[in-house]
C-alpha cells in the first residue's frame, strides 16, 4: 500500500535520538518502584557471534514450567539496548512469565533483513534455553514496542524467518505496541536506511503476511501517537480478520508513542491498562 505509516517530521525527530526517547525510559531502571517477585537471572547469553547478539533473562522467583516471552525493544532499527528495558521485562516476569530480552544488530552495521533474522535466532535460542530458566518452550510468545513490534510481527507472520532457525511452530502468540506494520513508501530516513535496498519492499511489511493460520495477535496503539500512525494497528488487525486470522486491537485515548511502553512502569501504570491487557492476552493464549 502506498500509505504513510510513519509521520516523517515526528519520526525523524524521535529517531534522530531514540536515545532521547530511551534515556527517560532507562530512568525507570533506577527511579521509582520496581515490580517485586522477579529479577534478572541471566545476562549476555549468546545466540550468535556478533557482540550485539546477546540477551538477558528475567524470571519470577522459583520459576518452573512457566510461559515464555521474548521482548524486542524499539529504536528505529538503528539504536536501542536491552539494558534500557529491564524494568519492562521485570514487570512481565513478575506476572508469571520467563522473559528474554535480546539485543540485535542495527543500521548501519546491517540492513533488512538482518535484524529480523536476529529476532528469529534469538527466539529460537530462547526456546532451546527454556528449561534452564524455568520456562516452557511449548508456550512461547513474542512482543515488542515500535520497531521491536515490527520485528515481533515479522517473525510471527512471515514463515520464512522461524523456519530458517528450524523452529517454524515455536511462536504461539504475538503482541505489538505502537508498531509500524504498513509503512510504504519509505519516505523518512529511518525506513530508507533500514529497508531502502530491499528488492521487493512489500516483503518488509508485516501486513503483507497476514494469514489465517498465524499465531493469534494482540495489537495496541495510542491515539496521540505522532511517530507511528495508529492506522497501522487497525490495518493489520483488519487484514488479519479479513483472511480469517485471530487478531484483536485496542486503541488507548491520549497515549503517545513512548506512553504505551511507559505504562509498564509502576510510575505510569495508572495511565492506561496496557500491561494488564498484554498480560491477559498472553495468559489466555499461552495457557
Amino acid at each position: 500500500m502506498t500509505r504513510r505509516g510513519l509521520f516523517a517530521p515526528a519520526f525523524a525527530a524521535l529517531m534522530g535520538g531514540l536515545a532521547a526517547a530511551c534515556s527517560p525510559l532507562s530512568l525507570f531502571n533506577t527511579l521509582g518502584p520496581r515490580d517485586r517477585g522477579a529479577a534478572k537471572v541471566a545476562s549476555g547469553l549468546r545466540y550468535g557471534d556478533d557482540p550485539r547478539q546477546t540477551m538477558d533473562v528475567y524470571a519470577p522467583v522459583g520459576a518452573a514450567d512457566l510461559p515464555m516471552l521474548v521482548f524486542f525493544y524499539g529504536g528505529g532499527w538503528d539504536s536501542g539496548s536491552k539494558d534500557v528495558y529491564g524494568w519492562a521485562a521485570q514487570a512481565l516476569a513478575a506476572r508469571g512469565f520467563v522473559v528474554f530480552v535480546p539485543d540485535y544488530r542495527v543500521v548501519p552495521q546491517v540492513r533488512f533483513p538482518s535484524f529480523i533474522e536476529d529476532a528469529a535466532a534469538a527466539t529460537g535460542r530462547a526456546g532451546e534455553l527454556a528449561a534452564t530458566y524455568g520456562g516452557d518452550a511449548g508456550r512461547l510468545g513474542v512482543l515488542g514496542h515500535s520497531a521491536g513490534a515490527h520485528l515481533a510481527m515479522m517473525i510471527a507472520l512471515d514463515r520464512r524467518y522461524m523456519a530458517a532457525v528450524d523452529r517454524p511452530d515455536l511462536i504461539r502468540a504475538a503482541a505489538g505496541l505502537a508498531g509500524p506494520y504498513d509503512f510504504l513508501p519509505f519516505d523518512v530516513a529511518a525506513s530508507q536506511n533500514a529497508f531502502g535496498r530491499a528488492p521487493d519492499p512489500t516483503l518488509t511489511q508485516p501486513v503483507t503476511f497476514a494469514r489465517a493460520d498465524a499465531p493469534p495477535l494482540w495489537l495496541g496503539h495510542g491515539t496521540a501517537d505522532a511517530v507511528v500512525h495508529a492506522e497501522d494497528t487497525t490495518i493489520l488487525n483488519d487484514r488479519m480478520q479479513a483472511v480469517g486470522g485471530r487478531s484483536e486491537a485496542r486503541l488507548y485515548p491520549g497515549l503517545d508513542h513512548a506512553d504505551l511502553i511507559a505504562t509498564f512502569s509502576p510510575l505510569f501504570r495508572k495511565k492506561a491498562p496496557v500491561l494488564d491487557d498484554v498480560v491477559g492476552f498472553f495468559r489466555r493464549e499461552l495457557a
